[in-house]
């Protein structure tokens, strides 16, 4: 069971890390400060440290106003595909790093694995929805990505499991929504717009 939790707290915080890096561990930096979770122990230890907590915290401020501005939103998400994915590896195996190996390295590959998926999936929807001129939506779209982040991270460590199902059940949904949303603005641009509210009809 103690393997389980390990390995759900592992991907949780990689499925935070593919949405935001830096708003994941400033996220947990400042609510182990504040004691609203235990701190993170072993190799995360580092989330703690005020240096670290500052950083995070300036990226993510950093990251949020340019994901505000239409056309640098996608160039700074298309960038951190570099970043994300490793990161999220890295972080999971660090969570894991107490258990045994086997643990740590599934913890790494699937950790790695989830933070792929989940940034691509974000991507996908950022791309988007930078389509649109004005700054509303992607600011939309940041508050609910700081809501499903600070709501995962208070999770990750209290009910790590159902952590997880959400985190997956959220990935499934973004996805979709990636899908729905691609094909609505295709079908806009192409004006062909009347498809997505009347049923196309089959040809004999």
């Amino acid at each position: 069971m103690a393997s389980l939790i390990t390995l759900a707290q592992s991907l949780g915080l990689a499925y935070l890390s593919g949405i935001s890096l830096y708003a994941s561990v400033a996220l947990l930096g400042w609510a182990a400060r504040f004691g609203w979770i235990t701190p993170p122990g072993g190799l995360l230890t580092g989330l703690t440290n005020p240096v670290i907590i500052a950083i995070s915290t300036v990226l993510a401020l950093i990251e949020f106003l340019a994901t505000l501005i239409p056309g640098v939103a996608s160039l700074w998400e298309t960038a951190h595909t570099f970043i994300r994915p490793p990161a999220a590896a890295v972080l999971a195996v660090a969570t894991a790093w107490h258990a045994n190996p086997s643990i740590v390295l599934a913890a790494g590959l699937l950790g790695g694995g989830l933070g792929l998926a989940t940034h691509l999936t974000k991507l996908g929807l950022r791309v988007a929805v930078d389509t649109s001129p004005e700054p509303v939506t992607n600011g939309v779209v940041n508050f609910a990505e700081l809501s499903v982040l600070a709501t995962l991270s208070y999770l990750i460590w209290h009910h790590p499991v159902l952590a997880l199902v959400i985190a997956l059940l959220l990935l499934i949904l973004t996805a979709i929504l990636v899908r729905v949303v691609w094909r609505a603005l295709r079908n806009f641009f192409t004006g062909d717009w009347k498809s997505l509210f009347v049923p196309r009809t089959g040809t004999r």
